[in-house]
């Protein structure tokens, strides 16, 4: 079974607490609420604890679907990031979440205004194997001990970013690491999600749809913008604004169940939320189904 969910960011943002810092989370859930979503991800207004949170979800209508998680894999142990993930573990498993979603953020520079991608870290050759190692091993123990299935988020301003780096970060990595498909972050990081749809399926186990606003992102190339600098210009929107074509996409995750997230970061006073909401919920919903997946 498919189920839409919405993120957040549309309405705060998590890497500019500024933006969006006015609206209040019962807005955002509300709002979610009325443009059709039925589950919501994390973000900086949620509490985080299930006592204090299930109540305020439940009172909306909405499902937790999951929470971005930081890892810092590339300079600490297993044990260490088992230590550092318990709380927002135990707040997924308690809430009935089934994947948790996680990035190596030890070295991005995404959440920096001041840095352009093009400074962005590159892993070394030899350094994956150990990556891989220790990302297998981090998603096996999450798995033992809260049954929740890691889903890696590859990301602009990060050590995978392209498509090359999924395709390398997937085989190093054991079947215990599942992949997060993201068409916004992999179009932009020059690649192709049908392509990765394909190619990676089996392991695919959580979806994040936004758009790519095309002249944003080359002058965003050209100009060589931070990725925060990008994101208040536009250059992400809501499915079926922008040049990705979401049903040659989705055709290629046939059998998928799970959520499909809308997760288009924007500036709120450019882009009012409720509207583009709206927007994200009718077009996903009617490309999931022309795609054939409902």
């Amino acid at each position: 079974m498919i189920r839409i969910g919405a993120n957040p960011i549309g309405w705060s943002n998590d890497d500019m607490l500024e933006i969006g810092g006015d609206i209040p989370l019962e807005t955002c859930l509300s709002e979610a609420r009325d443009a059709g979503f039925t589950g919501m991800e994390l973000g900086n207004k949620f509490p985080r604890t299930a006592a204090a949170l299930k109540p305020i979800l439940d009172a909306h209508g909405h499902a937790l679907v999951s929470g971005w998680y930081s890892t810092e894999l590339l300079i600490r142990d297993v044990a260490a990031e088992m230590g550092a993930v318990k709380a927002h573990a135990t707040l997924l498993r308690d809430m009935g979440c089934t994947v948790l979603i996680a990035a190596e953020t030890s070295n991005a520079i995404h959440s920096d205004m001041a840095k352009p991608l093009s400074a962005r870290p590159v892993l070394a050759k030899d350094g994956w194997a150990d990556f891989g190692a220790r990302y297998t091993n981090f998603a096996q123990g999450l798995k033992a001990e809260y049954g929740l299935q890691l889903v890696y988020h590859h990301h602009m301003g990060t050590v995978v970013q392209t498509e090359a780096e999924i395709d390398r970060f997937m085989a190093v990595t054991g079947d215990a690491v599942g992949l997060l498909l993201d068409t916004g972050h992999a179009t932009w990081g020059g690649g192709d999600p049908a392509r990765i749809a394909r190619h990676w399926k089996p392991r695919i186990h959580h979806v994040h749809c936004k758009d790519i606003r095309e002249a944003v992102m080359w002058q965003s190339n050209k100009e060589d913008w931070s990725f925060l600098e990008s994101v208040l210009a536009g250059v992400y929107t809501v499915p079926g604004d922008g040049l990705i074509d979401y049903v040659r996409v989705l055709k290629e995750l046939q059998g998928y169940s799970g959520w499909i997230v809308v997760e288009a970061e924007q500036d709120p006073k450019k882009a009012e939320p409720a509207t583009y909401a709206k927007l994200g919920h009718a077009n996903l919903s009617r490309f999931i189904k022309e795609a054939g997946l409902a």
